[in-house]
């Protein structure tokens, strides 16, 4: 065992995660093995238990259930056609408006988030079919990526949202309460989306021209209102569903996920899109993106043991202290700078487990309300999908663009984006209501 002052190890060890990504490694193996070194530094051998622990807790987390049906939620709807039956409503529905393909991404994410909770869902699926179509018909090429890839980061706020659920496992709070905090923010973070698309493409058209009229002529009105309806009680079905029986009581949100991974089995077989090799293409990749979840999730939680267990967390919390002087307030600004930062370096997943432990206390003694809190993180953590160089978003959406739209492009797409998302944290900021309104008013935990 090697003596090194906590504040070198607190250095070394953010040192030896950015270095491993930028290396290109994956996220859960830099965590856990910058833990491992430096777990074997301060502990020798000793320090195996610590992990062995950690990784069978967080294999046993009854409460992470919830997030594998989640995810299998998010593949059955995918692979029922449901997405795009929605998608082509909302075009219907905003058509005659500048912009109207752009808009009708945003909202169709919107309802997906309230639906999934799953971002790679959402920005995979809308940049297979909405991109296109936005190309199509000469829309931006920056308009149409930042629109795609910001509504898509809804799925992560709005609940039931996987990163809500592993909020509330790292914090104690009901995870019901969460999701009804979490629910006007995300509101208010799409309206801006949508506000955005409508002055950009109404002080130039160009951008972004409403739907063709042969192609809003395609149907009568009577036939678009029948679309748009039978389209959206699948999303309605799923919502109420899901949420609705978290806030009322009647299940626990593991439960609650189950029943909506049923319902959205159910309409993959009444929207035509079963067959024995979709099931098993949907189970395989519901289980590929649990696994990397799951390995994620042990990765930080190891790596979150050996930091604070060397006393890197009393350092991190004396340096924000030190700014006291700027009161209570200038040191929740301090703490949301913090997590900002780490957004564009660190995988949100390992920023929850790292300042959870840290942030969470501080913020009780200077008085802050803990949803809010925990919401206002939230609502900071919707950029880092947005941040180059490792926001999920980007990444998710590069696999799936056509060969024309470069990293570049999806880059500088998203920073009028990030800057919504800034200013959304600043209206909660302002308006702590509307986070902790609903929690107060549901049952479900």
């Amino acid at each position: 065992m090697i003596e090194i002052p906590p504040v070198i190890v607190t250095i070394l060890m953010f040192a030896g995660i950015v270095l491993g990504l930028a290396l290109g490694h994956p996220a859960a193996f830099v965590l856990g093995g910058v833990a491992t070194i430096f777990g074997f530094l301060g502990w020798g051998p000793d320090s195996l238990f610590i992990f062995a622990g950690r990784a069978f807790d967080a294999a046993t987390n009854h409460i992470l259930i919830a997030i594998a049906n989640f995810i299998l939620m998010a593949s059955f709807l995918g692979k029922s056609g449901i997405s795009e039956r929605m998608f082509r409503s909302m075009m219907y529905m905003f058509g005659p408006m500048n912009g109207a393909i752009a808009l009708a991404a945003i909202v169709w994410c919107a309802l997906e988030a309230a639906c999934t909770g799953v971002i790679g869902a959402s920005v995979v699926s809308m940049t297979i079919l909405a991109l296109p179509v936005m190309l199509k018909y000469g829309y931006d090429k920056h308009l149409s990526c930042g629109s795609i890839a910001a509504g898509g980061s809804l799925s992560i706020l709005i609940p039931p949202s996987i990163m809500l659920v592993m909020m509330a496992d790292q914090s104690g709070e009901s995870v019901g309460k969460l999701f009804a905090g979490g629910f006007l923010p995300g509101a208010v973070l799409a309206t801006l989306f949508l506000i955005y698309v409508l002055v950009v493409t109404n002080l130039n058209p160009r951008k972004g021209p409403a739907l063709p009229v042969e192609e809003r002529e395609a149907l009568s009105f009577g036939q678009k209102v029948k679309y748009i309806l039978v389209n959206l009680v699948p999303a309605a079905i799923l919502i109420i569903g899901v949420l609705g029986s978290i806030w009322t009581g009647v299940a626990t949100p593991t439960e609650a996920s189950g029943v909506g991974a049923f319902i959205a089995f159910i309409f993959m077989i009444l929207y035509e899109g079963f067959n024995w090799k979709v099931f098993v293409e949907c189970l395989w990749s519901a289980a590929r993106t649990n696994c990397m979840v799951m390995t994620i999730i042990i990765g930080a939680s190891i790596f979150t043991a050996v930091f604070l267990g060397l006393g890197c967390g009393e350092v991190v919390s004396e340096a924000i202290y030190k700014f006291s002087f700027l009161g209570k307030w200038g040191m929740c600004g301090i703490m949301m700078l913090i997590v900002f930062i780490m957004g564009f370096l660190i995988d949100w997943i390992a920023i929850i487990y790292i300042t959870f432990p840290i942030f969470l206390p501080i913020a009780a003694d200077l008085g802050f309300n803990k949803i809010w809190f925990i919401i206002m993180i939230a609502v900071n953590l919707q950029a880092s999908f947005l941040s180059p160089p490792f926001g999920y978003a980007l990444f998710y959406m590069k696999t799936t663009v056509p060969p024309e739209i470069k990293l570049i492009d999806i880059y500088r797409s998203v920073v009028p984006f990030i800057i919504l998302q800034l200013i959304s944290l600043g209206i909660l900021w302002i308006f702590p209501k509307l986070a902790t309104y609903l929690p107060t008013i549901v049952v479900g935990g």
